[in-house]
């Protein structure tokens, strides 16, 4: 079964902005899922949606296995967020507001405190825990955040950018906890620009490139990938697939200059 079923998905705003351009997209469960895309591409916008943060405009998607429509919310209490805009209780301390978090998820009081104790330890956010989420450091903040998705042990991680700000140490310890997770079942969504990372960690990438899906593929197939069919020579890497699906055909030329250099 797939985590995530994503059919013909279209975002429009008002000025008719096309964000998202009939997408559809297949999440296989278990999985760490990469998508990556320019600025402005529509990897924020789909993750909102998913989110129930931002409506569609057409098309249709699952959540581990449940068609979900407007207004239904229930399929959130197996899913943690990590989106571009968190919305935090930024007057709440950082233990007030994983606290209140946990409370929402209605976790017994014993399990509360275990995992508060132990989140503000592994993000090392125990000198911390008292500041209000206001003053926090950009990185801080991303770490708060981690923490209130995974306190009620989800299914599914959907992370957009969830590594950002953050030091490199944190980060593997992050990375090797989320690998940890897939291993026993949960899937983990995230959106990077990262591409090397993207390659390195993920088990499979998704490009997104003006609001349209421009590539799928697991990463251990990348480097098999024939961009030449005359000669036969292949990608030597995610980032070269990326440049190659997303340029146009001036940029790959590489016209685009600086008239003083």
């Amino acid at each position: 079964m797939n985590a995530i079923e994503i059919n013909n998905l279209t975002k429009k705003y008002k000025k008719s902005i096309c964000a998202v351009d009939d997408f559809s997209l297949a999440i296989p469960s278990s999985s760490i899922f990469g998508i990556v895309g320019p600025n402005g591409a529509g990897k924020s916008t789909v993750m909102n949606i998913l989110a129930g943060v931002i409506n569609k405009t057409e098309g249709s998607f699952t959540i581990l296995g449940k068609q979900i429509k407007k207004g239904g919310y229930e399929y959130k209490r197996e899913v943690g967020f990590v989106l571009d805009k968190p919305h935090y209780i930024e007057k709440l301390s950082v233990i007030d507001y994983l606290n209140f978090c946990a409370a929402m998820y209605e976790l017994p009081a014993k399990e509360i405190e275990m995992r508060v104790s132990e989140l503000l330890h592994f993000f090392e956010l125990d000198e911390k825990k008292d500041e209000r989420i206001e003053f926090c450091s950009k990185g801080m903040k991303k770490k708060v955040s981690l923490a209130a998705a995974m306190i009620h042990q989800p299914k599914l991680l959907i992370l957009d950018e969830p590594l950002e700000g953050i030091d490199p140490v944190a980060v593997k310890q992050i990375k090797d906890t989320l690998r940890l997770m897939a291993e026993k079942g949960v899937t983990v969504i995230l959106s990077s620009h990262n591409l090397d990372a993207v390659e390195k960690f993920c088990d499979e990438v998704a490009i997104i490139d003006k609001g349209k899906l421009v590539f799928q593929c697991k990463t251990q197939k990348i480097r098999a990938k024939i961009k030449n069919e005359l000669t036969k020579e292949t990608y030597e890497s995610l980032e070269e697939i990326f440049i190659d699906a997303v340029s146009t055909k001036d940029t790959k030329k590489g016209s685009k200059k600086l008239s003083w250099l």
